[in-house]
């Protein structure tokens, strides 16, 4: 075919104008446009929301907790659902796999265009934010892990039993942490707004669902790292992690992370709510406990080789794991093959961010011999993570009240032992 100059330019032109009508879909005479590459009816779109290859097949483990009988009628049970440690890479969870703590409770159903945050008491001016309100203020991205304080401790959910088996996994034992990139408005900007009146020492934070969970915090912590977040890896908030706002609060103990945020009142005492005197108080043999503890300790696990896996042969192998600390960044990771014997250094993976998980890696030969897998974290304040021996001795317990009670012991972050026999199994040596 010959065209012309000017042809050739109008031909170019309409085949473009065509081509970007097709790529963008052709407008029905509703309005509405159709997608020319939609699947036929009732299929499965990977391109509109990606789901992963149907051969991977990590999931989070955890039970819905059932239900008890209470004065008041049937109560849905506290449950939680565990991270797939022993799958991980790198240091982001995928949000779909991140841990669930829920105290009785489904989501909320939410809707964004109605939700409110209310700040009042002890404030100059007491304020409502909608979701959108939030959206147009300055935010920030920070990556910063949870954690449930029960997590790794022998004597945590789901049982202390299942926690010290010889065949418990990493997602047994450590699945009730995980980390992400949270997006939202530092509470301080808010409080900037509101404006604190003196006096005020404390913030109750409390969620929507039907059970209204609420937090008391101090004042300190508030002003100074904790977020109002709207956004976990890039996209909006998972219903089960607190759509669409919830409070994050960097380092301290997964119950202070109130999800589903509907208010925050300033106040000059804490307001002491359940989860501050029965639920959450380390309890001791002698019958006292300790109130609000609220950092989280240095701590590490070695995610592979890991309990219930198997090495299939001698030769070359990387381990790998994740650190992480409260109060700091990581500063070193030493890994031991023989049982804390000897220790060397590993290597930490970037980036390394403050309150964050940490990936580390140590190159080891298996030779046959039998061996105990361990890590130690160090993080930036000089602290070390213990032995459970040591945990033991601090709290003046002994080592078989934390792995045969069914209380807590606080923050128990206690280096965590894997057994490698002749034949390559892996077992759980913290017994």
């Amino acid at each position: 075919m010959n065209l012309t100059q000017s042809g050739r330019r109008r031909f170019l032109k309409n085949t473009a104008a065509f081509a970007g009508l097709a790529a963008a879909g052709v407008r029905s005479a509703s309005g509405q446009m159709a997608n020319l590459n939609a699947p036929p009816s009732g299929e499965k779109d990977l391109h509109e929301y990606g789901a992963r290859s149907h051969y991977e097949t990590s999931i989070r483990t955890g039970s819905l907790g059932g239900y008890e009988t209470t004065p008041t009628g049937p109560r849905q049970r506290d449950f939680g659902f565990r991270t797939p440690l022993q799958n991980s890479a790198g240091i982001i969870t995928p949000a779909s796999l991140h841990f669930i703590v829920s105290h009785g409770y489904d989501p909320p159903d939410l809707d964004p265009r109605h939700h409110r945050l209310l700040i009042h008491g002890m404030v100059d001016r007491p304020l409502t934010f909608s979701v959108e309100d939030l959206l147009r203020l300055p935010s920030v991205s920070r990556l910063h892990f949870l954690e449930c304080h029960g997590n790794s401790a022998p004597s945590g959910a789901p049982t202390a039993a299942a926690r010290i088996a010889p065949n418990a996994t990493v997602q047994d034992t450590h699945g009730l942490t995980s980390c992400s990139e949270w997006t939202g408005v530092p509470l301080s900007l808010l409080l900037d707004q509101v404006g604190v009146k003196k006096g005020a020492t404390w913030i109750v934070a409390e969620g929507a669902e039907p059970g209204k969970h609420a937090k008391s915090i101090p004042i300190e912590k508030a002003a100074d790292d904790v977020l109002v977040v709207y956004s976990q890896n890039g996209e909006a908030l998972r219903p089960e992690q607190g759509y669409p706002l919830r409070l994050l609060v960097p380092g301290w103990q997964g119950i202070n992370n109130v999800k589903w945020l509907r208010q925050i009142k300033l106040v000059d005492e804490p307001y002491m709510f359940m989860m501050e005197t029965t639920k959450y108080p380390s309890v001791h043999p002698d019958g006292t406990s300790r109130w609000f503890e609220f950092e989280l300790g240095a701590k590490s696990v070695i995610t592979r080789p890991s309990g219930g896996q198997e090495l299939p042969s001698r030769g070359f192998y990387e381990i790998t794991g994740l650190a992480w600390s409260g109060a700091a960044a990581v500063r070193k990771v030493e890994v031991s093959t023989d049982g804390g014997k000897t220790w060397a250094d590993a290597k930490l993976q970037e980036p390394i961010a403050r309150k964050a998980h940490t990936r580390f890696t140590f190159p080891w030969t298996w030779k046959g011999e039998e061996s105990v897998l361990q890590s130690r974290c160090t993080d930036e304040t000089g602290q070390v993570q213990p032995t459970i021996n040591v945990i033991a001795k601090s709290l003046n317990i002994e080592v078989d009240y934390i792995r045969k009670t069914s209380a807590m012991v606080g923050d128990f972050n206690a280096i965590q032992p894997w057994r490698v026999d002749r034949s390559g199994r892996i077992q759980n040596a913290l017994l």
